[in-house]
């Protein structure tokens, strides 16, 4: 322990952190911003994930391996050296769905979006969304299984592949004939990209999380597992109980009503441009009613 403070005392460390400032240029501050802001996602993904106690223990390990040299504890850094060196490889392993998922959220910017993203008009979205809470509507009466899947940024190639490719305008009745108990998809999910429906009969990713609650079968699973992998928003029926759920970023919102689903989805899929325009006209609507007019 003294040697370390004997350390801190040879160190002028106000001194050193005003040569360094003093020589920084322009680059090095934006280098800065974007080690921070990778480090910031990084932390705000794990805190979502369900790793995140994993990610407290390599953390504990990298704090004990650096205490390890500052104490000169050989044994033990050349113990945990070794740990850290093959364990970036089992990481790789332990991790790569949330790397994947990770990845894929640092495409989805608002930059990126812009330039390389898919555009896709109110009326388009607002026309898909309208069809599809209908068609909710009709099989929760039934008790019609579902499980519908919007695509945002995260292209779903590979989900389709293993569906049956479709590419139709997406209308109640299309939905319903797809989900109907004897048809060939029925099992599977349909995948709806731009306003119009491309798969359906597509398998999905079940979700993995200890935490999801007993009573969920495997369709609301495989829309939580599409919704932890990827951005996309997933509308799912209950087969047992004609309840309306929506999942997104791995959370789903049960027993939804029609209306509330709607609300949902518009929010998570229009444009901001959209999206403002619905505050303000809220804003209006309460502007009137306050004023009496």
């Amino acid at each position: 322990m003294a040697s370390i403070i004997d350390k801190l005392q040879s160190m002028n460390v106000l001194q050193y952190v005003s040569n360094v400032v003093s020589t920084m240029v322009i680059w090095d501050y934006i280098d800065i911003l974007v080690i921070t802001y990778v480090i910031y996602k990084v932390i705000t993904f794990m805190r979502k994930s369900s790793s995140a106690a994993t990610v407290k223990g390599i953390i504990f390990l990298v704090v004990v391996l650096w205490l390890s040299n500052l104490l000169n504890l050989n044994m033990v850094n050349y113990l945990l050296g070794k740990t850290m060196d093959w364990g970036i490889i089992a990481l790789i392993i332990i991790f790569h769905p949330e790397l994947r998922k990770f990845l894929s959220n640092f495409g989805n910017n608002r930059l990126l979006s812009t330039m390389f993203g898919k555009q896709v008009s109110q009326e388009q979205m607002e026309k898909a969304i309208n069809n599809v809470i209908l068609a909710c509507e009709g099989m929760s009466e039934a008790k019609t299984g579902a499980l519908i899947v919007f695509e945002r940024y995260t292209m779903l190639d590979d989900y389709c592949r293993h569906g049956t490719e479709i590419d139709a305008n997406i209308t109640p009745e299309l939905i319903k004939n797809i989900f109907f108990h004897n048809s060939p998809l029925h099992d599977g999910a349909m995948i709806i990209r731009n306003g119009r429906i491309v798969a359906a009969g597509c398998m999905l990713p079940m979700s993995s999380n200890p935490n999801i609650s007993k009573d969920l079968g495997m369709r609301h699973r495989a829309g939580i597992g599409m919704s932890e992998q990827t951005d996309a928003v997933v509308v799912i029926v209950s087969e047992e109980t004609g309840a309306i759920s929506v999942a997104i970023d791995g959370m789903l919102k049960r027993k939804m009503d029609a209306d509330t689903a709607a609300k949902l989805l518009r929010v998570e899929l229009l444009p901001d441009t959209e999206k403002k325009s619905i505050r303000t006209k809220v804003k209006d609507r309460l502007r009137v009613n306050k004023n009496g007019e």
